[in-house]
C-alpha cells in the first residue's frame, strides 16, 4: 500500500499516511486532531545510487535519424 505525505493547515505538522489509492484524495486527519489538511506532492526515488547504464546500439548520436540530417 502506498504511502502519501499530508501537511495540516492548523499547526503545519507533516505527516504520511498508508492508504490504498483510491482513497489518496480522501481527508487525512493530522495526529493533532485538527481536520484541515493538504496532499503533498512527492517525489519517488526508483531504483538504486549507481549511475545509470548508457544505451545500447544504434549508432552515433542521437536524432530521429540516428545521427543524421532529416529533412
Amino acid at each position: 500500500m502506498p504511502r502519501y505525505e499530508y501537511r495540516c493547515k492548523a499547526c503545519g505538522t507533516t505527516f504520511e499516511m498508508r492508504r490504498p489509492m483510491s482513497q489518496s484524495d480522501a481527508p487525512a486527519p493530522c495526529p493533532q486532531g485538527h481536520d484541515d489538511t493538504v496532499k503533498l506532492l512527492s517525489t519517488v526515488a526508483v531504483g538504486s545510487s549507481a549511475p545509470a547504464p548508457a544505451p545500447s546500439g544504434g549508432g552515433g548520436g542521437g536524432g530521429c535519424c540516428g545521427g543524421g540530417c532529416c529533412s
